[in-house]
């Protein structure tokens, strides 16, 4: 006989404004031991070092991580010129170091190379694949790879403040795949000066904001607690940006069998949406003239 999961089958989401020092991986086992859930994935890493908004999924809500992780992003973060390191951030040996000083107007006037398509190379250490291995495992053994560059969507990169000349925060909104950490770099590379990133926060992340979630603290204060299932939001709010369709009942049936199904709608053939049946989510797929075909069936 198969062994069941074990823990309940809670579904939602818990946004999390993650510390520095702890993996996105620590802070889903922890959620997931809060909350005693069967399974749960996170939309979108941070770096240990980095802070902020960690969207962590529950259940039936990691279907909907796509459409998280593919959502635009807001990153706070400080360039600390003068150096170029191993990781591109603050927690690499240095590789080099230059005496020069970009000024705010050479910073601004740079700044311009670097919004709207832009390809960016990785850095070393990240999470991209080479052959079958991560890049940062192959980096942490002193190989030097030649990552291939990959697009990224920047709408907007602006200089938000100078604390000294050593040093300048940035703000970022960005599309799906994009490395703060590079822009650090490239930016260093571009002034003449180098640089690598001091310190890093993700502000939003599609819906989901730092500033209305729950510290790794209050977590361990409610573990295990009904006060904790009451920050979980609905498994829909991964779907903010799809249009919502209803279900008719025999509609939802056939959906949640995985078989396209009625519903009534409003909508241009083809278009990805997700529907509802008396308030609860029933798949998400393409509207297809009066029919759902589904993607992913949700199961509550």
């Amino acid at each position: 006989m198969a062994r069941g999961r074990k823990g309940k089958p809670v579904s939602g989401w818990l946004v999390v404004d993650k510390p520095a020092g702890v993996t996105s991986t620590a802070v889903v086992g922890k959620v997931r031991w809060a909350l005693d859930a069967q399974k749960a994935g996170h939309a979108g890493t941070l770096d240990p070092a980095a802070t902020g908004v960690l969207a962590i999924a529950l259940g039936e809500a990691t279907k909907t991580v796509p459409y998280i992780t593919d959502a635009v992003k807001c990153y706070r973060f400080r360039v600390r010129f003068g150096a170029a390191t191993t990781t591109d951030d603050a927690e690499g040996e240095v590789l080099e170091t230059r005496d020069s000083r970009p000024t705010d107007a050479q910073i601004e006037t740079a700044l311009a190379a670097f919004r709207g398509d832009i390809m960016q190379v990785p850095p070393q250490f990240s999470a991209v694949k080479v052959d079958g291995e991560r890049a940062y495992d192959i980096a942490r053994d002193g190989e030097v790879m030649d990552l291939a560059a990959r697009p990224l969507w920047v709408e907007r990169l602006e200089l938000v403040g100078r604390p000294d000349a050593d040093h300048a925060d940035l703000e970022m909104v960005c599309g799906k795949g994009g490395y703060v950490r590079a822009i650090a770099r490239d930016l260093g590379q571009a002034l003449g000066c180098l640089g690598h990133v001091a310190w890093l926060r993700r502000e939003w992340s599609g819906p989901f904001r730092a500033d209305e979630g729950i510290s790794l603290e209050e977590i361990d204060r409610l573990a295990r607690t009904p006060d904790l299932a009451a920050r979980l939001l609905p498994l829909e709010a991964g779907l903010h940006d799809l249009p919502q369709v209803q279900a008719t009942e025999a509609g939802a049936v056939r959906l949640r069998n995985g078989n396209p199904g009625q519903v009534i709608a409003n909508l241009e053939f083809g278009t990805e949406c997700w529907a509802s049946h008396l308030g609860r989510p029933v798949a998400v797929g393409r509207y297809m003239g009066g029919e759902l075909h589904p993607s992913r069936v949700f199961v509550l």
